[in-house]
């Protein structure tokens, strides 16, 4: 791999790891409603994410306007329904992360990112035609066993889990097929389209508006550091590493997450537990053995 590669593997590492500490900002401000903290997550991000394209991206978003106007209408149509269905997964994964952590448990949400590179991989695999190599293939098979090992709770944990990760697995597809459009401007309209979904929720909310300033710190932190950045990085990585990689790569947000569970909340943990979460490990590792190498190699 090249060294303007690198740069893709390194921005495909940081967003779970961000991810994977998560659970601090929604663990604290857990009196809330999941559905409330999505809202006003998705509302300040959108605030935030155009204040910049249309103060300091203008030049990128008339070359994105350029290029749509350049589409054939059944390009138009395919892509605009690809947008869509990009930012109802990624709203489904943000509410149903929100409450699993708050609500069911801090491992089903760790479980959930454990199964998601199986189903990512998969996908790549039969949607993309990604090729899998042996090593790749034994690097699944070791993962997979990791999750027999863990998948010993309830079985209503087990299947939010399940729905967390197919739609974060389905997302990541979804952004592989679209392409030539800048990914911050995209990640704008992604944005908006999650707002308009959550709209007609929150008009009929009776909750009342929220003026707390511990809430409010939160949601900004939560929009900026575990929302902008993560999937602005998560999009650009995309263009560089196939979807199968990537997807390997969230294994480190199950194994951020059970860090910050085990040291930060004092969860327990058995042995049991500790080798499979090492097993996940070592399957990430021989996932991107020769991406790793290549870094390591270029840079000396």
């Amino acid at each position: 791999m090249t060294g303007s590669k690198s740069k893709y593997f390194i921005a495909g590492i940081i967003p779970y790891i961000i991810w994977g500490t998560m659970s601090i900002p929604l663990r604290n401000i857990k009196g809330f409603p999941p559905q409330e903290i999505l809202y006003y997550r998705i509302f300040v991000s959108i605030l935030m994410v155009w204040a910049i394209i249309l103060f300091f991206r203008k030049d990128a978003l008339k070359n994105d306007l350029l290029f749509l106007q350049s589409l054939s209408a059944n390009k138009k149509i395919r892509l605009l329904l690809l947008t869509i269905l990009s930012a109802f997964l990624i709203t489904g994964n943000w509410f149903t992360y929100i409450y699993a952590v708050n609500s069911v448990s801090l491992k089903a949400a760790a479980f959930a990112y454990m199964v998601c590179p199986l189903i990512t991989a998969l996908c790549g695999f039969i949607i993309l035609r990604e090729q899998l190599t042996k090593a790749k293939v034994v690097a699944i098979i070791l993962a997979f066993i990791s999750i027999l090992l863990l998948a010993t709770g309830s079985l209503h944990e087990v299947l939010w889990a399940i729905l967390i990760a197919s739609f974060y697995a389905i997302y990541v597809i979804v952004l592989k097929v679209i392409k030539d459009l800048d990914k911050f401007n995209f990640l704008g309209v992604q944005l908006i389209l999650s707002g308009l979904m959550m709209l007609p929720m929150y008009l009929f909310s009776s909750n009342p508006f929220p003026t707390e300033t511990f809430f409010w710190s939160h949601i900004f932190l939560i929009a900026v550091v575990f929302t902008i950045i993560p999937l602005f990085l998560n999009s650009y990585a995309l263009l560089g590493m196939p979807s199968s990689a990537l997807g390997i790569l969230i294994y480190l947000n199950p194994i951020v997450a059970f860090t910050v569970a085990f040291f930060y909340f004092k969860e327990e943990i058995d042995l049991h537990q500790l080798f499979a979460y090492l097993l996940l490990l070592l399957s990430i590792f021989i996932f991107n053995a020769q991406l790793i190498r290549s870094v390591i190699y270029k840079k000396a």
